[in-house]
């Protein structure tokens, strides 16, 4: 159903672009949030508002594996006439811990119509496995790489990444968990540019990742995602061409960012 994958096109194709990289250019040294940091965002399909989504870090730390961890999670749900297509309702999360940003515990709840799903992978660095529980599935256990990413881990891992090392078009590899499955990604770095949000104008770093051939996206670097260039590193706002149409991941708010942003009118 293209409704369907219009929305899973914004939320998954964006998120995914967020696995760490095998061979970083630079990193910053400490994180760019702190707990209790929210960022709302408003998707949008052709004129059509399709959902809204929410990336959310809890107000405390947590022990997972002996190791101190930030508590994160995504959020994605449709609204509004899409709602009526569709009925989705999916929360990604992780427990990564704050030295090495490493996730320690991943999960997701799935509620798409009728399909329901969910599931928890726990990591284990020291026989580099993941243990993956599905309800009504048989556990299941994987071989990763020391330093994978899930999604969500993934998204604030991105968020520490120095871009002022990178030139136009650097490419950077990246190594990612997904659907029980680890893959290879490559992200393409494009450069700079001021971007009108509802807030202001602000200067960005565009990324995008490299796409295979496929029958949903259209054009040279269809996914494009636009992240603040100051000391929060926030992804303002994701374009993705699709075959028919677009869909636009805009950001609308935002609570308890570590840094004062500043938007020009």
């Amino acid at each position: 159903m293209l409704a369907k994958s219009a929305f899973h096109s914004i939320i998954l194709g964006a998120i995914c672009m967020f696995f760490t990289s095998t061979k970083p250019k630079g990193r910053l040294f400490e994180p760019t949030y702190l707990p209790g940091e929210k960022i709302h965002y408003r998707i949008h399909y052709g004129f059509f508002t399709a959902g809204e989504a929410t990336m959310a870090l809890t107000d405390k730390y947590y022990f997972v594996n002996k190791k101190v961890c930030f508590r994160a999670e995504i959020t994605g749900n449709s609204t509004g006439a899409f709602r009526s297509i569709v009925k989705i309702k999916n929360i990604y999360g992780a427990y990564f811990d704050t030295t090495e940003f490493k996730p320690q515990k991943a999960f997701r709840s799935i509620s798409e119509n009728k399909y329901q799903k969910k599931e928890e992978t726990y990591f284990d660095y020291a026989t580099n496995k993941a243990s993956i529980r599905d309800e009504g599935n048989p556990p299941q256990e994987i071989d990763i790489s020391p330093n994978i990413l899930d999604m969500v881990s993934g998204y604030y891992f991105l968020r520490l990444q120095n871009y002022e090392d990178f030139k136009s078009k650097d490419t950077i590899r990246l190594r990612g968990i997904f659907e029980n499955k680890t893959y290879d990604f490559k992200i393409l770095y494009l450069g700079k540019e001021i971007v009108k949000t509802k807030f202001g104008k602000i200067n960005t770093f565009i990324i995008s990742p490299i796409m295979p051939e496929n029958s949903l996206f259209r054009g040279e670097n269809p996914i494009k995602m636009w992240i603040s260039n100051d000391s929060n590193r926030i992804p303002l706002k994701v374009e993705a061409e699709l075959l028919l149409g677009s869909v636009d991941l805009d950001m609308v708010g935002y609570e308890r960012l570590k840094y004062p942003i500043s938007f020009k009118k």
